[in-house]
């Protein structure tokens, strides 16, 4: 999937997310207050982006597919538990 940044702008952590472009963000998980969700966006390298829904010029947070990798199985171990 190609993402319409400029080519001396390298996609890059803390990135404005808008400059990813609109199209190719997903919802995987939502809250039941008033729509303030986490999106993800699989970028052609293959890091994953996360942005704040309500907020597409809030900085992407770009992570190595190594890093969400264990990010994800922490979170289902239960190493996540304590901020709920």
């Amino acid at each position: 999937m190609h993402h319409p940044t400029h080519p001396h702008h390298p996609v890059r952590n803390g990135m404005p997310a808008r400059e990813l472009g609109s199209r190719g963000w997903s919802k995987p998980w939502s809250d039941d207050a008033g729509g303030a969700c986490v999106e993800v966006m699989k970028l052609a390298d293959g890091r994953v982006a996360v942005r704040q829904s309500t907020d597409p010029d809030s900085p992407a947070l770009v992570f190595t597919p190594r890093e969400m990798t264990s990010f994800l199985a922490g979170v289902k171990a239960g190493a996540a538990d304590f901020l709920l």
